[in-house]
């Protein structure tokens, strides 16, 4: 099989020339149809040729995208598995590098970054985890940061789905601690506390579960400083796009043909090939009536039978895909055994009911970090809680966000406050919910400590 360099694009994908080669193919960084920056995995055709592992990936694939589509985030989101002949490729439109392994080799990470990561990390495996799946090959190559900084897994059930077996929660268990004991190596000296604590939420992760590992993190602040995602998203943004692989400044080539594999015809994100438009330019006319008329092949007097068989296959197409969801949605609930899956799938986003910060009863000291705590309740569905900090002593004000997995109801975020200098007396420290709330109505509480320099 040709390099993927004899080729230019893949379904409106361009190819760059920065590849890496994975267990399951090689990742080529890519330009999507709209200009954005995503990726394109080319399936070894080795693997590709074992028996079942095609129907394998596209049914992880359709899973995820159920998933990803009712608010299940922390993943790459795949945009569609296509076959050009004997190559298969799987498409997104978020880009996959950097990865972990890219910011590891370049010492591109700091001890509060790379907890970050972690944190980040546990929260999607145990979202994952809740809804009966695994991710089945987590390590610095399947670890991804996005522009923003966020941390994203790429491959989901990928590696799980070629071999044929079954998701583990206990192997993504083990994969995180070993990520995490990857990341103290790397501060023996210069960052021994960090070491301590990585050690220290990995050896937690093995015997009491990822909950309790992420909790170790957030617990040990004053080892890190302010656990955020500044330096990852600068690292991220930074991270150059390479050039285009040869010939794809040149005009549009014939792909040949290029079957979507996710898609039932005629659907608006088929791609086709060679010389049939894409949806950009007139798919749903010229490809639409390829596939209801036969148009592209015979004469009229067939036409008839043609429609008929066209029918009688949508609608084993149709009946296969509403058995497949009832297989999947099955398999959930008798994983989860509760609410917390069936949150996803319902259209009420998440609500913030109520906020309440909680400050240290005792006197302070200067020069040491101040836990300050805001617990936020919510409705109990998965999204993101956009708030800020307000510090009284300056009126600095310090906005984040927070994901939030369905089936919570409470969540603590944390503010660490150093003061310096003498003397003493109150602070006040006011936590207010940004997004989402209701219109009109302020979401927010302060709550007032002492000090004493």
């Amino acid at each position: 099989m040709a390099d993927h360099r004899a080729r230019s694009g893949i379904a409106g994908f361009q190819l760059t020339e920065r590849t890496r080669v994975t267990e399951l193919g090689t990742w080529i960084d890519a330009v999507g149809p709209s200009g954005d920056r995503g990726g394109a995995l080319r399936f070894d055709p080795a693997v590709m040729g074992l028996p079942g592992v095609r129907d394998r990936i596209v049914a992880t694939v359709l899973a995820d995208r159920q998933l990803v589509q009712a608010g299940l985030g922390g993943l790459i989101p795949v945009d569609d598995v296509v076959a050009a002949g004997e190559d298969v490729w799987l498409l997104t439109r978020q880009a996959t590098s950097p990865s972990l392994a890219d910011l590891m080799s370049r010492h591109a990470l700091d001890p509060a970054s790379a907890a970050a990561v972690l944190i980040e990390t546990a929260q999607t495996l145990l979202t994952l985890h809740a809804a009966g799946l695994a991710h089945g090959s987590v390590h610095p190559g399947t670890v991804v940061i996005a522009s923003d900084g966020a941390t994203l897994l790429s491959e989901r059930g990928l590696a799980d789905a070629v071999r044929g077996q079954a998701g583990s929660p206990q192997r993504d268990v083990t994969a995180w601690a070993a990520l995490a004991r990857g990341m103290a190596a790397m501060w023996v000296t210069a960052a021994p506390r960090a070491t301590e604590l990585f050690e220290r939420a990995a050896a937690t992760a093995g015997t009491h579960g990822l909950a309790a590992a992420r909790d170790v993190l957030l617990a040990g602040r004053d080892a890190l400083g302010q656990i955020t995602r500044d330096r990852l998203a600068e690292v991220a943004r930074t991270w150059s796009a390479p050039p285009l692989s040869p010939g794809t400044a040149a005009p549009p080539q014939d792909e040949g043909e290029i079957v979507t594999l996710l898609h039932v015809p005629g659907s608006a994100a088929q791609h086709f090939g060679p010389g049939v438009p894409t949806e950009h330019a007139g798919q749903g006319g010229t490809v639409e009536r390829i596939w209801r008329d036969g148009r592209n092949s015979g004469g009229a007097a067939d036409q008839p039978r043609r429609r008929r068989r066209e029918r009688g296959r949508r609608l084993r197409t149709i009946i296969a895909a509403i058995v497949f969801a009832v297989i999947v949605a099955g398999a959930i609930l008798a994983w989860t055994m509760g609410d917390t899956v069936l949150g996803w799938f319902r259209s009420e986003p998440i609500a913030v009911t109520g906020v309440e910060v909680i400050v240290p009863k005792k006197t302070q000291k200067c020069a040491e970090p101040i836990k300050v705590q805001a617990r936020i309740a919510t409705n109990g569905k998965a999204g993101t809680v956009v708030y800020e900090w307000e510090q009284g002593d300056s009126k600095q004000r310090h906005k984040k966000q927070q994901d939030i997995p369905a089936g919570q109801t409470s969540w603590t975020v944390s503010l660490l406050w150093t003061l310096e200098g003498d003397g003493k007396g109150r602070l006040t420290a006011t936590f207010r919910v940004l997004s989402p709330k209701p219109e009109g109505k302020k979401i927010e509480d302060k709550a007032t400590f002492s000090f004493s320099c």
